[in-house]
């Protein structure tokens, strides 16, 4: 996989639902991340791949079959990939303000980086935070 393939299954498992906003902000979330190397990875396919970073890779998830076989001809994916690369070009501003991390508003519990902080940005159903 390429770093731009690897991207866009990330954001197709965690936010194809969440419209083009929604999938530009989580795909921010990855390249800021990137941007930034630090314990959550070094460049865009290890932050992605990182155990326990984004759900959707961890073999329980009912995501992680999905986003392994979809390809181009799957509408979500091509949007996907299409927002993504233009996110690494850096055509798309940044929806999050800079957010390094988001979780779902339905998450319950709330997870425990979380705790106490300020989201930086609320769109669709994620909230997003420079942490």
């Amino acid at each position: 996989m390429t770093a731009l393939d690897t991207m866009a299954r990330t954001v197709y498992g965690e936010a194809r639902g969440e419209g083009d906003i929604g999938m530009a902000g989580v795909a921010w979330v990855i390249k800021n991340r990137s941007d930034k190397p630090g314990w959550w990875g070094t460049d865009v396919e290890s932050v992605c791949l990182k155990k326990f970073q984004f759900s959707c890779w961890l073999e329980n998830d009912p995501n992680c079959a999905k986003l392994k076989a979809v390809t181009l001809n799957d509408p979500y994916f091509a949007k996907a990939t299409n927002i993504c690369s233009a996110v690494l070009g850096g055509t798309i501003p940044d929806p999050t303000g800079g957010a390094t991390s988001y979780y779902e508003r339905h998450m319950v519990p709330m997870p425990n980086w979380a705790v106490g902080k300020t989201p930086i940005a609320h769109i669709g159903n994620h909230f997003f935070f420079k942490v």
